[in-house]
């Protein structure tokens, strides 16, 4: 690949400069838009300690409602974990914890929204991910071999490419 093929080859990846360095986009050009964005991930475990959560007897205290803060506050501090995010002004961030006792564990949801010139699913991902280390990191001391699983972008709306 030649020198001018490479630098056009660059210069059609957003995240990259003409010499191919990481580099923030620049949106500053785009209208800003609602957008939002949900994420979903599973929390697996024995029964037992999904049963132990439930009846709130385990050690560390509140399993679910910590998870839930935790994920609403990484979902407020992702930029400052993932180099290239843009800081966004967020104006809803919900996580909803959902007892499964089929799986058994627990499914997280978080649903991100704001007005603003770039998405909001890496906030979304961010939160899920976090509220899902959160609930482990509580119920540890009931079992060391909890899962984290299928952590992913269902939806995101709002932007030019809608």
């Amino acid at each position: 690949m030649t020198q001018e093929n490479s630098e056009n080859s660059f210069a059609e990846l957003s995240h990259l400069d003409k010499q191919g360095q990481a580099q923030m986009v620049d949106v500053s050009g785009k209208a800003p838009t609602v957008r939002e964005a949900i994420a979903i991930a599973r929390v697996k475990m024995l029964a037992e300690t999904f049963t132990a959560i439930q009846a709130g007897n385990a050690p560390k205290g509140d399993v679910l409602g910590t998870a839930r803060i935790a994920g609403i506050m990484a979902a407020k501090h992702t930029a400052s974990l993932i180099p290239l995010c843009h800081p966004l002004p967020l104006h809803k961030i919900e996580v909803q914890v959902t007892p499964d006792p089929q799986l058994p564990g627990y499914q997280l949801q978080a649903i991100v929204k704001t007005k603003a010139e770039t998405g909001v699913e890496m906030e979304a991902l961010t939160a899920v991910s976090i509220a899902a280390l959160t609930l482990y990191d509580m119920a540890k001391a009931l079992e060391k071999t909890i899962q984290i699983e299928a952590i992913q972008l269902v939806s995101k709306t709002g932007g030019s490419r809608e």
